[in-house]
């Protein structure tokens, strides 16, 4: 595919995830896919409902602007990603925002609980960094290139 995305689609990304090492291989597996996207980082369900409602240290709008994808880990401590995902799809202006499960489960329980969430795609981690990079890859370009999404410039959370 020809690299337009930044013509396309310059949609922030937020990463959430509680492992301090998938976060770093995760950007870095972003970068090695010359992505032009901002890329924010939470570490909990907690976190990522603080950053999404702009409450405590995300108040922020233009620091912390509404993403235009979400890649959720579900096991997380404080709030894991299973409750994070049902808020986020309770809420109606947080409804519209496409959230993809990236996570080492591969349990048939979780795939239809996030399903059944509402969560738009569930994809298990690769075990090793050149699968991350061609996972990144391919996500970016469905989600960049191919798929419409939602205008979230007017971040009218309340």
């Amino acid at each position: 595919m020809t690299d337009n995305r930044s013509i396309n689609k310059s949609i922030v990304i937020l990463i959430a995830d509680d492992d301090a090492e998938d976060r770093m291989l995760l950007k870095e597996a972003l970068e090695e896919n010359k992505l032009p996207n901002t890329v924010n980082f939470v570490e909990n369900g907690e976190e990522l409902m603080d950053y999404l409602l702009h409450n405590g240290r995300f108040a922020d709008k233009e620091k912390y602007p509404l993403p235009g994808l979400i890649l959720l880990d579900l096991n997380m401590p404080k709030k894991d990603g299973r409750e994070a995902l049902k808020e986020i799809k309770e809420n109606d202006n947080l409804k519209h925002l496409p959230v993809v499960v990236l996570t080492t489960s591969k349990a048939e329980e979780d795939i239809l609980k996030t399903y059944d969430l509402g969560v738009s795609s569930f994809i298990t981690k690769p075990v090793t960094f050149a699968s991350l990079v061609e996972m990144m890859r391919t996500l970016a370009d469905y989600w960049l290139e191919l798929v419409e999404l939602p205008n979230n410039n007017n971040n009218n959370i309340k």
